[in-house]
C-alpha cells in the first residue's frame, strides 16, 4: 500500500524581510516626533577675567522659590507676584535716592533662586515678570509700551537705534541661582 502524501504548498517567506524593512522606513521617515521646547535664555559670554565680582546687598534683589512654590521676595513671604513688578522698577530705577534700593540701575541685580522640588511653572512666572518690568523700563525709556519695545524691527534703522535707547544705562541683570537641595 502506497501512503497518499499531499504535498502542503509553502509561502515563501524570502521577501518578508524586506517588505518588514520598507515598512520600518517608511513609519520612520513619516512619523512626526514631538519635540520639547527649552527656555529661550541668552547667556553671557565666558568672561576672561574670572575673579569674583562682589555685588554691595543694596543692588541685589533677592527673590526665592521654595519647593511648597511659595515666594520668598526681599525676606517677605508672598503668595502671589502682584506687584512684584512695579517694586522691580523701583528698584532699579532708584538711582540712589532710597538708601534701601539700588544705587543705580547699571549695579541693580535681579537675583532669582528655587529649590530643586519647586515647580518650573513657577519659576518661569517669576523670571517672566521680572523680565517684563525691564521691558517697561525698555519701553519708557523712549515713550511706547513693553509690547511694542519687544516687536521692534531691528533691520530698520530707527527702531534699532529706539531699541538701542531703550536700553541705554540699565542693562537687565538677572542671576539665576544654582537652586538649593
Amino acid at each position: 500500500m502506497k501512503l497518499n502524501r499531499k504535498k502542503i504548498p509553502e509561502v515563501n517567506t524570502g521577501s518578508m524581510a524586506d517588505i518588514a524593512f520598507l515598512l520600518l522606513i517608511f513609519f520612520l521617515v513619516s512619523t512626526t516626533l514631538l519635540q520639547e521646547k527649552g527656555l529661550s535664555l541668552k547667556l553671557p559670554p565666558e568672561p576672561e577675567d574670572r575673579s569674583v565680582m562682589e555685588v554691595n546687598d543694596r543692588n541685589l534683589f533677592k527673590i526665592l522659590i521654595n519647593s511648597n512654590n511659595q515666594y520668598l521676595v526681599e525676606d517677605k513671604t508672598r503668595s502671589d507676584l502682584i506687584g512684584l513688578r512695579d517694586e522691580i522698577k523701583k528698584f532699579v530705577l532708584n538711582g540712589g535716592e532710597d538708601p534701601n534700593l539700588s544705587d543705580s540701575p547699571a549695579k541693580a541685580t535681579v537675583s532669582i533662586k528655587a529649590n530643586r522640588g519647586t515647580d518650573y511653572r513657577y519659576f518661569i512666572e517669576v523670571l517672566d515678570e521680572v523680565k517684563e518690568a525691564y521691558y517697561e523700563i525698555y519701553g519708557a525709556n523712549v515713550g511706547i509700551s513693553s509690547q511694542a519695545y519687544r516687536e521692534l524691527d531691528l533691520t530698520r534703522e530707527d527702531q534699532k537705534m529706539s531699541y538701542i535707547k531703550g536700553k541705554e544705562g540699565t542693562p537687565m541683570n538677572i542671576s539665576i541661582a544654582q537652586p538649593n537641595n
